[in-house]
């Protein structure tokens, strides 16, 4: 199955267009467009904050929250000290997380990580996790491995995740149980 799932590997920085892309499934965003996303952001700063200083990408998260609105998304951040249990996953789109990711030369591994975006989607009902420093996507499963996945992105600690949803799904809240919402 993994063969007909979208999946862009890793080159430069761009990890974040890579995470953007495999999660929508097709090449929708470009390095180009990722630096005119930036450019946007901070039209008059001669040092563009949300991204490398040579311009290979590293974009930050509010390069990818733009993105996500030019399609009708939106990021909703995890609150990791609430309980998985309390996502509506039938109202999620996927996920992007920002994981720690050992830094290597060639072959050779250092003693150093350095923060990488992926993207986690459910297509046609299963979860794949579409690291785009993976060879392929890795088939996770069902909604129980998924939460078994980021639980274990959370306990390792320096994980932040996005839930993407449509933006109506945003504006209702529809991405978390009731019993959840009357207790925030």
């Amino acid at each position: 199955m993994t063969e007909s799932v979208f999946h862009e590997r890793q080159r430069l920085e761009l990890c974040a267009v890579h995470a953007l892309n495999n999660l929508l499934q097709k090449p929708e965003f470009s390095h180009q467009r990722a630096e005119e996303i930036c450019r946007g952001l901070a039209p008059n700063s001669m040092i563009n904050p949300h991204r490398s200083l040579l311009g290979t990408g590293n974009y930050d998260v509010n390069v990818i929250m733009a993105a996500l609105q030019t399609m009708d998304y939106a990021a909703v951040w995890w609150d990791k000290r609430r309980s998985l249990e309390s996502l509506v996953l039938s109202e999620i789109f996927g996920f992007i997380l920002n994981i720690p990711s050992p830094v290597s030369l060639g072959f050779l591994s250092l003693p150093i990580t350095r923060k990488h975006w992926i993207a986690v989607r459910q297509i046609e009902g299963v979860y794949y996790n579409l690291d785009s420093k993976l060879k392929a996507p890795v088939k996770l499963g069902g909604p129980k491995e998924l939460k078994e996945f980021l639980h274990g992105c959370i306990s390792r600690g320096s994980c932040e995740i996005l839930l993407v949803v449509r933006r109506d799904v945003e504006d209702a809240r529809l991405w978390i149980s009731t019993e959840e919402q009357a207790g925030t």
